[in-house]
């Protein structure tokens, strides 16, 4: 397995380089050959499902475009040699054997990791300045790129233009990545990258939940429970001689702890906090099978030499409780053994040879919820 940190070990990237300095690692996927090019790419982005972009920019009056795709395959034909770049996001999902590129990067919980965006960028093509608050890691898949970053910066973004933009950009550092390089970016740090020639990045970006989203979702968890976590009271508060309309200190303060409470109170809230992580950014929900499978057909299937596959746009994580795992996928909870949920969430499934009734239970559940695909290609 390519180990992409170079000779840094990753308990000491973790523990001295992690979401605090920035890392510059030269060949970290030596002789690597993009296994998606940039013709395979302006394929995807006229797929309906695909999630692309593209940035026109800078142009010769300093105006930057975006548009948004599905493209039509004429969009490209016309688009010159210069100056635009094509962005497609989850292209792991779409290919799934690109998804191997993430085995290196075990060293990080598989919750956190998002997806494996691409980008091809013609000769001057870039998004601009700008900054993110999840870490990436920017493998120069083909290609020459210079990226240009900094650690202290104006904030303000501009307002004539479609994108996430900083006003100003003064560069500390400066670096030309070649193929197989690869640039580690903590969150905060602001970058600005410009192809040299034309070329390929790979992104592979970290899920950072804020906590207005988990917020969000462990509000909608409840709601789903018609669970209402108690609610505001002031008795034996009030006093006569309120001004219309305030909200007095006091009323604001018990709101507070109304809030507080309910988190405290909870007791499905890891359940909520896990099942809402298994949804986080996911593009596309699982659509269940148009025919179900029963136990007597997974066994039979299983024991002909059947493969169990994920669905590569659900999202699997679990959360150990009394021995036991409490899987989630894409918000479906299912209690099975840690071994299954540890198998399942594997880079490739693995499954018991002879699962016992309480895996079937749990397989049964996700492949008729179309979380799991089973290909049986090999049993015709």
């Amino acid at each position: 397995m390519n180990r992409p940190l170079g000779d840094l070990d990753p308990a000491a990237f973790l523990a001295e380089t992690w979401q605090r300095e920035p890392l510059l690692i030269r060949g970290a996927f030596p002789d690597f050959e993009p296994p998606i090019d940039g013709n395979d790419l302006a394929g995807l982005a006229c797929e309906p499902m695909a999630e692309a972009r593209i940035i026109r920019g800078p142009q010769a009056d300093g105006t930057w475009t975006l548009e948004h795709g599905p493209f039509e395959e004429d969009i490209f034909d016309d688009i010159g040699d210069r100056d635009w770049t094509l962005l497609v996001q989850d292209v792991e999902k779409h290919y799934p054997p690109l998804a191997e590129l993430l085995a290196g990067f075990d060293f990080l919980p598989s919750w956190r990791i998002d997806d494996i965006m691409v980008s091809f960028a013609a000769s001057g093509g870039s998004v601009g300045p700008h900054v993110d608050q999840y870490d990436v890691f920017l493998l120069q898949a083909a290609g020459r790129r210079r990226w240009e970053i900094a650690r202290s910066f104006d904030p303000a973004r501009r307002e004539d233009v479609p994108l996430d933009m900083l006003r100003e950009f003064n560069a500390e550092d400066s670096w030309v990545l070649e193929p197989g390089d690869m640039l580690y970016l903590p969150p905060g740090v602001a970058h600005h990258g410009v192809a040299l020639e034309p070329g390929l990045t790979y992104s592979i970006g970290l899920r950072a939940p804020s906590a207005a989203d988990l917020l969000t979702g462990i509000g909608e968890a409840m709601a789903e429970r018609r669970d209402q976590g108690g609610r505001y009271e002031d008795r034996g508060q009030l006093q006569p001689g309120h001004r219309p309309g305030e909200i007095d200190t006091q009323a604001l303060a018990a709101l507070a702890d109304t809030m507080r409470s309910a988190l405290r109170a909870d007791d499905n809230l890891e359940d909520a906090l896990a099942g809402f992580i298994s949804t986080y950014r996911q593009a596309h929900a699982a659509a269940p099978p148009p025919d179900t499978i029963d136990a007597a057909e997974l066994h039979k299937k299983l024991a002909a030499g059947a493969t169990v596959f994920r669905n590569p746009w659900s999202r699997f994580n679990w959360i150990e409780r009394d021995g036991r795992a409490r899987l989630f996928a894409g918000g479906d909870a299912h209690d099975c053994r840690v071994e299954l949920a540890t198998g399942l969430c594997e880079l490739q499934p693995r499954v018991p040879a002879s699962p016992g009734d309480d895996d079937i239970t749990t397989l049964l559940g996700l492949l008729n919820a179309g979380h799991l695909v089973l290909d049986s290609s090999e049993t015709n």
